[in-house]
């Protein structure tokens, strides 16, 4: 059952999050990469692409305590709703570092997932996201207003204007006790105190360089090396 709800866009430190909630004891994190990494975790999501698709949440999340990054973030009122007693963090961040953030995603990731021969360890995680396509472009039509086939940069306005609209639409939603606003640079104070959870004595944030530890994986999964896929797919 969740305690937390991560409701902010990919790219706005979505696996910091993670690794924090994780950290204090909220943890295992749902991100975008376990379902990169597990085919049966994308089964699970695959069928939301269809809108009439009533989720059996408890089992689409089974074994997690929190959620951060699409594809959960993208259902955030709809978990919100089926679990009344969890708290929500919207994650922010300036909405032109976050589309650059984005752009470089789509460029190293999705697109030279489309890439032949790909080492197994690729493979894998190319099957996973093939399998949850359907869905991401659901997701990227809905909240970026972009008909762009996946791995296709969007619009730089249009999107950020959706990523500006969606902060506000959360704000507007949900009520102050229930929702943190975060940046992540913020540090450790806002979220604990918000979770009721004491800072970790001596221990910085976990500041994540996603775009970085992407494009090193990518570089390294590609060479076949089976590194575990540590790295995000969305982040």
């Amino acid at each position: 059952m969740l305690t937390v709800i991560g409701a902010g866009f990919p790219r706005t430190g979505t696996s910091s999050m993670k690794a924090a909630l994780e950290r204090l004891g909220f943890g295992p994190c749902h991100h975008m990469f376990d379902v990169g990494s597990d085919p049966d975790r994308a089964r699970r999501w695959a069928p939301l692409a269809n809108h009439d698709t009533v989720p059996e949440w408890d089992h689409v999340l089974e074994g997690f305590r929190s959620s951060v990054d699409w594809p959960a973030s993208f259902f955030w009122r709809e978990l919100a709703a089926a679990y009344p007693e969890a708290k929500v963090v919207l994650t922010v961040r300036d909405p032109y570092s976050w589309f650059a953030s984005m752009r470089s995603l789509i460029s190293n990731g999705p697109t030279r997932l489309q890439a032949e021969n790909l080492a197994p360890e690729m493979a894998g995680l190319a099957a996973n996201m093939e399998t949850t396509r359907p869905l991401l472009e659901r997701m990227i039509r809905e909240m970026l207003g972009s008909d762009s086939p996946f791995g296709v940069v969007p619009d730089e306005k249009d999107s950020i204007l959706a990523f500006e609209q969606h902060t506000a639409t959360v704000k507007e939603s949900l009520p102050p006790e229930r929702l943190l606003v975060f940046d992540v640079r913020e540090g450790w104070e806002p979220l604990c105190r918000f979770l009721g959870v004491d800072v970790p004595a001596g221990e910085p944030f976990p500041h994540l360089n996603d775009s970085k530890v992407m494009q090193e994986s990518i570089d390294r999964l590609m060479q076949g090396e089976n590194i575990g896929l540590p790295f995000h797919p969305a982040g």
